[in-house]
């Protein structure tokens, strides 16, 4: 079946990745890699990161709540310096910004579908914008997890992004630079790409799509 959709995760994909400032954080604490990663997928979807991305805390609640996580971890870390390091990381990628004007050109619907958290700010990052929200205007569907309620990878929320997209999962793309996130549309009939790199990934996308991106 043609493709005629193309889902891109934000963070990791269309930005840079907070994956990266996090573990760059990790290694300054002297902590294992991934070791804040996984206290984040350990505690789902019950867990303060969880509950921060389906919007059922605010921000200034959450890093005392992931702090505790982590400290149950066996991990002492500064919730707030954190999510300050993540934000400064997610600059958007030119290459990915100009894929995504070139889809839209060709007639592909084109939707972000991202994990993500409220921007109302706290006392010391008043109207916090972490680039997502900026990027609106560029997509004809815009989902995020802390306005719907659900996060990836539920499969709830990919099956709300077929719906709005209004294309079926057989007809749609999906790139997330997590690979957990990848399981559930892969099953539903999407196609997949795990994003290591922008090149990697657009490398990926343009047979299945017909255009060539490493030229214009």
């Amino acid at each position: 079946m043609r493709r005629t959709a193309v889902l891109f995760d934000l963070g990791g994909v269309v930005l840079g990745s907070p994956l990266h400032a996090i573990r760059d954080y990790e290694a300054e604490l002297g902590l294992e890699r991934n070791a804040i990663n996984l206290v984040a997928a350990n505690t789902a979807p019950t867990g303060a990161w969880s509950r921060l991305e389906r919007g059922e805390l605010e921000m200034d609640a959450f890093y005392p709540a992931f702090e505790a996580d982590c400290l149950a971890a066996g991990i002492e870390m500064d919730a707030r310096e954190m999510m300050t390091r993540m934000a400064a990381s997610s600059e958007p990628r030119p290459m990915m910004l100009e894929a995504i004007r070139r889809l839209r050109e060709a007639d592909f619907r084109v939707g972000a579908l991202t994990n993500n958290w409220a921007h109302t700010g706290d006392r010391d990052q008043p109207q916090r914008n972490d680039g997502t929200r900026a990027l609106k205007d560029r997509f004809d569907v815009f989902i995020e997890s802390s306005v719907e309620g659900l996060r990836k990878p539920d499969p709830r929320i990919y099956t709300l992004a077929c719906e709005r997209l209004g294309r079926p999962p057989e007809e749609t793309i999906f790139l997330d630079d997590i690979g957990p996130n990848l399981k559930p549309p892969r099953a539903m009939g999407m196609a997949t790409i795990k994003v290591d790199t922008p090149e990697q990934a657009l490398a990926e996308l343009a047979p299945l799509v017909g255009l060539d991106f490493a030229t214009r």
